[in-house]
């Protein structure tokens, strides 16, 4: 008999559906949601493999205070008692969280009454400051609210869709699925994408604007400029809507003077520039979808409201099929909004600087103090515990030792830190190892409750497996620490429900329409209605007949929630990066997500399957960069700033802008030796948001020439290896090391078989040793299996992994399988599938070309129909193309 639960995805802010099938003796499957607005049941590869990222693996199942094990009662008092006596010595603003768009609604409001309501302090902040600070910010400068006014829907209904800094084929997979249908489905239908790079999003552009880094502002002031010269504007929306257009306009035309001054300034052809904004001024319908590319800058405020101006100069807003969409990062990034995570709000979409709204929350919570100023935003927060003046500091669900820029200081700061209070579902990561209390909390498919996507849709997680160990929920850790701290009475929570229908009644105190954000008609689910919720978009209202009723987009009236009422045009004079390339540091490095990992790898990594497409952190760089530095294909290669430096593998790529180099965010300590690309990035801020600038860091690259190379495939996970590079995987079977070192041991079969064996007299040993020519190769043999082999060479000229990672399936290995060992080929009859192109189902580069060349493939529908590449999440679908174009 097999149970089925339905639940939300924990991975990007698509929030899509899922169906968890659990069986009699517990397996569980995932599908995806056929009902589930977000997604009617399509999956990108992360979310389909989220089943086999469930083990308990690595897990963290008990309370731990200074590394030794303690009963929750222990761990409790010690934590609340720390707090405690630092407020009283210190003050209030002695203490703070640092929290994360993981959490749930409800976790989140809870922590954000106690540091706010009961502390007395604004000292919380989330990780969603990295992604969409600058978002919130633009949008209540221009609306007064931090309101996202389109849906999904308005994907399918736009005409044409600009995406601005947005790889949505990659971060946002099911909603470029949704677009990339819609067009195929409408002939007049255009996509233009505006990005230094040649991303996979670029497959269904009809456009492509390769922008100079940072110009973001200077091309959408131009096409302001060019909508009002072209008589392209909504006259009556404008006047009786909108206050400030005269003002934006000035600084438009004063920034962008001309089509051929905008050009020059953005690095673009003019008639790349013309072509885009005359689409812009003929369509009617048009979506700008916008993300991590516009908001991670030190301008992305303004860059935010640059595009903003543009549709509220044509009155392209309200309306189905137009609107400025910011797709967020993280699963509950826009709960975090709406409870007032930020540092700099209040729950509900409430300012902490207005005393009316401190003394609106402080009575409706009866809390006996409220913090009265903003709290400090990330960066300044960690600078805040460098420096000594925060003294304990309480992380949940996050791993800022590598996500904030300038990493390593902020791993400093940890280390200095009198108390760090971690919460997290792992026992290991780069951030626990400084943690003086580590609390085990429960994760996705343990927990229970609410969850915002990014077209506001509320949604439910829901709990489908037991709690592992003495894991426990968010909620209930930080109400059990405020009941210890004295705050008893309001923290008594019996479960999830309890705190969500007071988040609801909240939203509607005192609202009267005044606030965007109103979900009171949910103040009064019961348990089985909780349990049941469908996703549904506030605001909600009820209906005369009692139902419930969302609202799909917002501003259909023309009303805003500015103290006019009237949308605000905002004067953007644009600013360059805030460090430029210099004759140092001449490249700009630019950071972001690969298609199949998530953040710092702490879910993914163990889902085999996500590490086969992109299983070292690399750097890419235009060919004729690389050039010029002596650099090819495969190289290792060392990316410095003036923080510190990294070592990852070249990709050689004419996709990646000249002059710039991208490198991934997720790799860290316990995946790599040196690959922590956050560590290099400058914390230059956002004056207005406070968010960092990852996109655009000056670097040099170097290359890297270690005295050799190798990899090992081994069953045994294994401590890092004694070498100066290291990378480490997981496969179906076994771990993947890539390694290379400065120095060659003197030895190297007495090297090896120190490492990988219990003795030197295994007699299941076989190896090649050319000493001349600094090539090893060794296989360890358990019974008719392979337990591990590892082949040292020179240079980086090895042999594919992929044959021999497959032996490891396998129960018994042929005579000829044995006879091809030890030099890495595979034996007549096989064949090398090659790099993981279709991470879905397995499918490798080599596999399709042979099957492009033998099937007369045209296609990527005919590949499917053979491979069934593509055909679930299609992330792979722009791959496939290029692989069709080599035939």
């Amino acid at each position: 008999m097999q149970t089925s639960v339905k639940t939300t995805c924990p991975y990007c802010g698509v929030g899509c559906g899922i169906v968890a099938n659990i069986a009699d003796k517990g397996q569980v499957t995932v599908t995806g949601d056929q009902q589930h607005p977000a997604n009617y049941g399509r999956l990108c590869s992360k979310g389909a493999a989220l089943a086999e990222t469930l083990s308990l693996d690595g897990r963290l199942l008990y309370p731990l205070i200074h590394g030794e094990q303690v009963d929750w009662d222990t761990a409790l008092n010690t934590v609340s008692s720390r707090f405690t006596n630092c407020i009283q010595q210190f003050g209030p603003d002695s203490v703070a969280f640092y929290v994360s768009g993981q959490l749930l609604t409800e976790d989140y409001y809870v922590a954000n009454k106690l540091m706010k309501g009961f502390i007395g302090s604004a000292n919380i902040d989330t990780n969603s400051r990295l992604c969409m600070s600058s978002s919130v910010a633009g949008h209540k400068r221009a609306f007064g609210s931090d309101t996202v006014p389109c849906s999904y829907e308005d994907l399918e209904r736009a005409k044409l869709i600009v995406l601005v800094g947005s790889n949505t084929a990659w971060c946002h997979p099911v909603l470029f699925q949704r677009i990339k249908k819609a067009k195929k489905a409408a002939a007049d239908v255009k996509v233009v994408v505006i990005d230094p790079r040649h991303t996979a999003t670029c497959e269904i552009a009809d456009l492509h604007l390769p922008l100079q880094p940072g110009t973001d502002s200077i091309l959408f002031n131009g096409l302001l400029a060019y909508l009002w010269e072209q008589d392209e504007h909504n006259r009556l929306f404008t006047d009786t809507c909108t206050q400030g257009m005269d003002e934006a306009l000035e600084a438009a035309k004063a920034s962008s003077p001309s089509m051929s001054a905008t050009a020059q300034a953005c690095g673009l052809t003019e008639r790349a520039v013309t072509e885009f904004y005359s689409w812009f001024a003929q369509t009617e319908r048009v979506v700008s979808v916008y993300s991590q590319g516009v908001n991670q800058s030190s301008s992305g405020t303004d860059k935010v409201n640059a595009i903003i101006n543009c549709h509220l100069l044509t009155g392209r807003i309200g309306r189905p099929g137009m609107g400025p969409f910011s797709f967020t990062g993280q699963p509950n990034a826009m709960g975090g909004r709406e409870v007032g995570g930020l540092a700099n709000q209040l729950a509900c979409h409430m300012e902490i600087e207005n005393a009316g709204h401190r003394s609106l929350v402080q009575d409706f919570w009866k809390s006996p103090r409220m913090a009265d100023k903003a709290g400090l935003k990330a960066v300044e927060l960690f600078d805040a515990v460098n420096e000594g003046k925060v003294k304990a500091i309480w992380i949940m669900g996050t791993n800022p030792a590598v996500s904030m820029p300038e990493a390593n200081l902020v791993r400093s700061a940890l280390e200095r830190c009198e108390f760090v209070v971690v919460s997290d579902c792992m026992r290991h990561t780069d951030t626990t190892q400084y943690a003086d209390a580590l609390l085990p909390a429960l994760t996705w498919g343990e927990k229970d409750g609410m969850v915002t996507n990014s077209e506001r849709r509320l949604s439910r997680q829901k709990r489908f497996l037991p709690p592992p160990g003495e894991a426990k929920s968010d909620w209930w850790i930080i109400c059990e620490v405020a009941k210890k701290m004295g705050f008893a009475a309001a923290f008594s929570y019996t479960g999830p429900l309890e705190i969500f229908r007071e988040y609801a009644r909240l939203s509607g105190y005192r609202n009267n329409g005044s606030r965007d954000f109103d979900i009171a008609a949910l103040h009064e689910l019961d348990q089985a209605t909780y349990d049941d919720f469908e996703p549904l978009q506030w605001p909600v209202k009820t209906t005369d007949s009692d139902q419930w009723q969302g609202e799909k987009r917002l501003f259909a009236d023309g009303k805003f929630y500015t103290l006019s009422k009237k949308a605000q045009f905002i004067p953007i004079q644009p600013r360059q990066p805030a460090h430029p390339a210099t004759k140092d540091y001449p490249f700009v490095l630019n950071t972001g997500r690969v298609r199949d990992q998530w953040h710092t790898m702490t879910r993914t990594a163990k889902a085999a399957r996500l590490s086969e497409h992109s299983p070292e952190p690399y750097a890419e760089l235009h060919s004729s960069d690389a050039k010029l530095l002596g650099i090819v294909e495969h190289q290792l290669v060392k990316i410095i700033s003036s923080h510190a430096e990294v070592i990852v593998r070249a990709k050689v790529a004419d996709e990646q802008r000249p002059g710039s180099v991208f490198v991934p965010m997720h790799w860290n300590q316990q995946f790599a030796s040196n690959a922590n690309v956050d560590s290099i990035v400058n914390a230059a801020l956002d004056p207005i948001s406070g968010q960092p600038e990852f996109k655009h860091t000056p670097v040099k690259i170097e290359p890297y020439n270690p005295n050799w190379y190798g990899f090992l495939l081994t069953r045994r996970e294994l401590r890092p290896l004694d070498a100066d590079y290291w990378v480490k995987s997981q496969g179906e079977g076994y771990y993947r090391y890539e390694l290379a070192g400065e120095q060659s041991p003197a030895d190297w079969p007495v090297w090896v078989r120190s490492y990988l064996c219990a003795s030197h007299a295994d007699v299941n040993w076989v190896e090649y040793l050319d000493v001349a020519v600094k090539q090893y190769r060794g296989v360890r043999l358990l019974g008719d299996t392979v337990e591990s082999c590892i082949f040292i060479a020179p240079n980086h000229a090895l042999p594919p992994r992929n044959w021999l990672a497959s032996l490891f399936k396998k129960a018994k290995l042929s005579e000829s399988e044995r006879i091809s060992l030890l030099t890495g080929e595979p034996p007549a009859g096989q064949k090398e599938q090659g790099k993981t192109v279709c991470a879905c189902f397995g499918v490798g580069e080599k596999t399709i070309l042979e099957t492009i060349a033998s099937n007369n493939i045209t296609n990527v529908e005919q590949i499917g129909s053979v491979l069934q590449a593509g055909t679930n999440c299609g992330s792979c679908i722009p791959e496939l193309k290029e692989l069709l174009q080599r035939r």
